[in-house]
């Protein structure tokens, strides 16, 4: 006890000559560790059911009305070949499940539901329904 003052934490002063931690800290560190991995586990699968809860409208608000062309373009209502908006948003679930085996939205027939997943894709920052599609994008662990 001769260079530890009374007043220290012993365990953060417990360190070797060498300036490695000694067990008692590593030990220590991983307690807080293991605490702080039991607070943000249910915060990461909270997040990954709002993900597939989320909503991708067809076409955005900015251009509800528009039709949607086979390419996944906006184009004017009742452009020819072109087809009509959705009537509902999808669900990020919905979307994902089209994306990875190309099953068709609901509602839709398969023509229709390419043309929207081709639209979905194009979704850029500031479209309705971004958000969500980019968040479908990331990988979960």
């Amino acid at each position: 006890m001769d260079d530890i003052e009374l007043n220290q934490d012993p365990v953060a002063t417990a360190e070797t000559d060498t300036g490695v931690p000694s067990r008692r800290r590593v030990l220590a560190l991983g307690a807080m560790t293991a605490g702080m991995v039991v607070s943000i586990r249910p915060a990461l699968a909270q997040t990954a059911g709002s993900v597939l809860n989320c909503e991708i409208p067809v076409p955005d608000p900015g251009r509800a009305g528009s039709y949607i062309d086979a390419d996944g373009g906006v184009v004017p209502a009742r452009t020819k070949g072109a087809f009509p908006p959705s009537t509902r948003a999808f669900k990020g679930e919905e979307v994902k499940r089209a994306l990875a085996s190309g099953s068709t939205l609901p509602g839709t027939d398969s023509d229709r539901s390419r043309a929207y997943v081709k639209y979905i894709r194009r979704l850029q920052r500031g479209q309705g329904g971004f958000t969500c599609f980019a968040s479908l994008q990331m990988p979960r662990g």
